[in-house]
Formats: C-alpha cells, sequence, structure tokens
C-alpha cells in the first residue's frame, strides 16, 4: 500500500510540474517569465504575453503573428525577414549573421561576451532564444 501511494504521488507531481510550464530567469535567477507546455508565454507578473504555435509561428499578447520559427533554428519576423538562427550547438546568430549570445544545453542563457544573462532550463533552444534575444513580446 505504501509503494503505491508513493507511486502515485509520483506521478501526479509530474503530470503537475509538465503542464505548469517552464521558468524562464534573468542572470540575478529571478522568474521573468514561463513557457507553458501548451506554448504559451507569460511575463515574471503571470500574464500572458505571447504564444509559441506548434506550426513554428510565433504571436504577440495580442493574438498577433510577431514571426515564425523553421525547423532549421531560422527566425524570421513578421514580415518574413531572416532576423536570426539558433545553430544546433545553440549559438544564437543575429540577422547579420553575428554571434549575439548562446543557450547552452543546460538552459543557462549567455550573451555574446559569454555572460550569463538567464536560463531557461527545459526549453526549447529557439524559443529561449526568442524570449531573450529578439523582440518579439515586447
Amino acid at each position: 500500500m505504501k509503494k503505491r501511494l508513493i507511486f502515485t504521488f509520483v506521478v501526479l507531481l509530474a503530470a503537475v510540474t509538465c503542464c505548469m510550464g517552464q521558468t524562464v530567469r534573468d542572470g540575478s535567477n529571478r522568474t521573468i517569465g514561463t513557457i507553458e507546455s501548451n506554448g504559451t508565454v507569460r511575463d515574471g507578473m503571470n500574464r500572458s504575453i505571447g504564444h509559441f504555435g506548434s506550426d513554428g509561428t510565433v504571436r504577440d499578447g495580442m493574438n498577433r503573428s510577431v514571426g515564425y520559427i523553421e525547423n532549421s533554428g531560422t527566425i524570421r519576423d513578421g514580415m518574413n525577414r531572416t532576423v536570426g538562427r539558433v545553430e544546433s550547438d545553440g549559438t544564437v546568430r543575429d540577422g547579420m549573421n553575428r554571434t549575439i549570445g548562446r543557450v547552452e544545453s543546460d538552459g543557462t542563457v549567455r550573451d555574446g561576451m559569454n555572460r550569463t544573462i538567464g536560463s531557461a532550463r527545459g526549453v526549447k533552444r529557439t524559443y529561449a532564444a526568442v524570449f531573450f534575444f529578439f523582440n518579439f513580446f515586447h
């Protein structure tokens, strides 16, 4: 009975954690947002500020299409201009191919000078890059 109760608790905890979304923190470890499992992006005050669609579309808080993330990691703005790219190693480049940051495999986000500017553990690299480096939600 005790094992069954513990197992049930662990399963429930895993389900709740999965549905709550992933926390995005700044360099001082303060919560600055969350990205929920359904793609909803919230700011540090828990207000909905955008959405990542499963088709790659990025929408702002007014549900306007403000960009697109291609499967290749290319990030386009609402005018279909390339504004950046996330490479397979996590390097983030702007539209001029300059390195502007990096999203490490553990979710640590670094700027172009290799300084830690935040973390987005459990968040797709492209989502973390859009949240930190491209102004789609402002």
